[in-house]
């Protein structure tokens, strides 16, 4: 029995830009730096793009056009869609977009375990973070206004999503800054201790 094919950003980045044009992995790498789609699709690792372009092939989205053989380059594989990857690039594409869905990232992991820090030490990294977040929020923006320039707003759309949750997370940390400087916002380890049931053995 076939196994169902976990869908990825990944994968459906390589599965859009093929549904604009063949194209071969390096081209595909190279337009998604471009256009700035590596803010929220991680194609740092060559390998695996490789990877995935395999496994697409393996599930029948895409399939080998043409390998192109030019003496003053290394052989190239040009891919290209398949019927059944042109209706899945736009079935997942719909589904992403209309449907919320749970992800874990790291910083609401670390916030939720943030009381082993202690007032002092959480301070510490949020006042840290905030700076961070503040030039994170000046670089995507400029880029904005870099690639406005010459594409339209609807391939920007990504990086307007990103700023607006930057400086919402932004407004957040300065609060909880706050909070913790005025001391509405502290605790300690003996209290903390109150909380935490006895052990038993069942």
């Amino acid at each position: 029995m076939a196994r169902t094919f976990q869908r990825s950003p990944l994968a459906l980045a390589i599965l859009a830009l093929l549904y604009e044009a063949p194209m071969h992995p390096y081209l595909m790498q190279q337009i998604i730096k471009e256009r700035g789609k590596d803010e929220v699709i991680n194609v740092q690792q060559r390998a695996s793009m490789y990877q995935m372009i395999n496994r697409l092939q393996d599930a029948g989205y895409i399939q080998v056009r043409e390998t192109l053989r030019d003496e003053n380059r290394p052989e190239r594989t040009l891919y290209e869609l398949t019927h059944k990857g042109r209706e899945i690039a736009l079935t997942w594409t719909r589904d992403m977009i209309a449907t919320p869905t749970r992800e874990f990232p790291e910083f609401p992991a670390a916030v939720s375990f943030a009381a082993m820090l202690g007032p002092d030490d959480f301070l510490h990294q949020l006042e840290s973070r905030r700076g961070k977040l503040a030039d994170e929020i000046i670089r995507i923006e400029a880029e904005m206004a870099r690639g406005a320039t010459f594409l339209p707003r609807i391939v920007l759309l990504e990086s307007e999503y990103l700023a607006l949750l930057l400086r919402a997370e932004l407004a957040w940390v300065e609060a909880v800054i706050e909070d913790l400087r005025s001391g509405q916002l502290t605790w300690s380890e003996d209290e903390l201790r109150g909380f935490i049931p006895p052990y038993t053995e069942e």
